[in-house]
């Protein structure tokens, strides 16, 4: 019998590698990129926009290289979460923005935080919120008060440079780097160097998507190291000493990936140098031809640790990384920085928890007094939307804990006040369907009054959307915002469920509840009943995601 011929490989597609050689736009945001570097835009705003208003900005200007300056057209009020999906994006956008003011490692100086408090109070009626990424975020800001605003933020030493685009965005650091009695290794310099060095760096101005890093030597791994493009974690050689392990490929939004360790020690003084090379790496082989596919993550997974480490070593640092031990695994609940503790210099730095990250020009005013009435000169903010004040006088922390709680950013917070975090949500975002940070503020407010005496760690995140920002897929309780059914048949907010999710040990992504569409007014009920089941199912210190992961899908329908 004579064997058929085999047909020929089909031949793969290209992915839009510009180390492959495709470098004609394959998309329309490549196209936008090609014909002019986002950073330019800067000055158009200085020279036209901010004369000319809102009506003056064209559309890849507007949707896109604003980005590259912290700029992001906000949702215009008053349209519906159902429509997200079916209007166009100029048919969203409201004439004002939201500006993300960079703050990388979370380091405010107390001259800075009233600055942004004043451009607050003065442009953005009063609005500021903490992200999970480390910055401030302001809304309501017209095209014509910016220039002002960069002034005001530049003579401070802030900056909205990169805090958007395909770009390397802000770079996560310990709040408590330099300070805490058990870090081991300060990652700040390497921070600092890389900004020094390729922040507004027109080689790293056009990457495929964005390009989330983080730095810290934290043994509380404080920055989410598992889901960030690049991280480097601090780690103890046995021969080296301290330093870091690399970790490459994380991420979440529709397609979420935990990242992968390279194996590698990275002294301090090489941070820069490696953190360079897999931008770089990012920049050159990452996949430009779908913008869905265009993240890190996505090349990490079809290369894998050993492959992208020689490629690293070979093409990029023209050298060979040591090998190096992994970080240890603690618990998640470890990370905030929330309470009173002891720096390694006598003093006393405090965390305390804003409801889901929301502040004011107002309150960030405030706090900046009580900082300083405490001997403190700084507050930093965490990756988990908190805020640590440094530096403080041990003998005036408890006045600093009444005047912050006063505020309502409670040290002593709730297990549900620390563990809530939320999105910015359909009040301001173009892609968002449900409401969010009210939402989140009424849950917390609810289990605090009808479980008063919980007292395990869980995170329950909103998010109005599939993207994730809110980092649902690992919390303990995740809520993704959809559309939903009431018990009426009406079309209403609603959210699709995840649960066992968590970051640090045993980190890995929760499970969705199959079928479940849950309306967005039985959340604090559906919330409460889960708890109430855990708490009585669990077994001795099982923690919430454990129990989740076990327990019958039934209990959560």
């Amino acid at each position: 019998m004579t064997t058929p011929p085999s047909k020929p490989a089909r031949p793969q597609k290209a992915q839009g590698q510009w180390a492959l050689g495709y470098r004609e736009p394959l998309n329309p945001n490549e196209r936008m990129k090609r014909d002019d570097d986002g950073l330019n835009v800067r000055a158009r705003v200085e020279n036209i926009y901010q004369y000319r208003g809102f009506d003056s900005i064209p559309g890849d200007d507007l949707r896109g290289r604003l980005r590259w300056w912290g700029l992001y057209t906000q949702r215009k009020p008053g349209i519906d979460g159902g429509k997200t999906a079916l209007l166009e994006p100029h048919e969203l956008d409201d004439r004002y923005f939201m500006m993300r003011v960079r703050s990388d490692g979370g380091r405010l100086t107390l001259e800075q935080m009233r600055t942004i408090g004043q451009i607050a109070i003065d442009f953005a009626r009063d609005t500021a919120d903490v992200s999970d990424r480390q910055n401030i975020q302001l809304h309501w800001i017209a095209i014509e008060n910016v220039p002002e605003i960069w002034r005001r933020l530049e003579a401070v030493g802030l900056s909205t440079a990169e805090a958007c685009g395909d770009v390397p965005r802000v770079i996560l650091g310990s709040p408590v780097a330099g300070v805490a009695v058990d870090e081991l290794i300060d990652g700040t310099p390497a921070i600092e160097q890389i900004l020094n060095t390729y922040l507004l760096d027109p080689q790293f101005s056009n990457l495929p998507r964005k390009f989330k890093s983080a730095i810290s030597g934290s043994p509380r791994l404080d920055v989410a190291h598992e889901i960030n493009d690049v991280s480097f974690v601090g780690v103890v050689h046995p021969e080296h000493g301290p330093g870091f392990d690399v970790w490459v490929g994380g991420g979440l939004s529709t397609n979420p990936h935990l990242a992968v360790r390279l194996g590698a020690w990275v002294p301090l003084a090489e941070v820069p140098e490696v953190w360079a090379g897999v931008c770089g790496i990012f920049r050159d082989y990452g996949y430009r031809r779908m913008r869905t596919k265009a993240r890190l993550k996505f090349l990490v997974q079809d290369w894998g640790a050993e492959k992208f480490r020689d490629v690293l070593e070979t093409e990029y640092l023209k050298r060979a990384l040591i090998d190096g031990p992994a970080p240890e695994a603690v618990a998640s609940d470890a990370r905030d920085h929330v309470g009173v503790h002891p720096q390694k210099d006598g003093r006393v730095y405090v965390g305390a928890a804003p409801t889901v990250g929301r502040l004011s020009g107002t309150k960030l005013l405030h706090i900046a007094d009580l900082a300083k009435a405490a001997g403190s000169d700084r507050v930093h903010l965490t990756a988990h939307q908190k805020i640590v004040v440094l530096n403080v006088d041990p003998a005036r922390a408890d006045s600093l804990v009444a005047g912050l709680e006063e505020l309502n950013l409670y040290v002593g917070a709730s297990r549900f006040r620390r563990g809530t975090m939320a999105c910015t949500g359909i009040e301001y975002c173009k892609l968002a369907m449900v409401e969010t940070k009210a939402r989140a503020t009424e849950l917390v407010q609810i289990l605090e009054k009808r479980l008063p005496d919980f007292d395990q760690p869980v995170a329950i995140h909103v998010n109005g959307c599939p993207n994730s920002c809110a980092r649902i897929q690992v919390a303990d309780i995740g809520f993704k915002g959809i559309r939903a059914l009431d018990e009426n048949g009406n079309d209403v907010e609603g959210f699709q469920v995840h649960l066992g999710g968590r970051l640090g040990q045993g980190a890995g992504f929760g499970k969705t509840v199959k079928g479940l569409r849950l309306p967005a007014e039985r959340v604090p009920a559906y919330v409460e009943n889960l708890l109430r089941t855990y708490e009585e199912q669990r077994e001795a210190d099982e923690a919430f995601s454990d129990w989740a992961l076990r327990a019958d899908e039934a209990l959560f329908q």
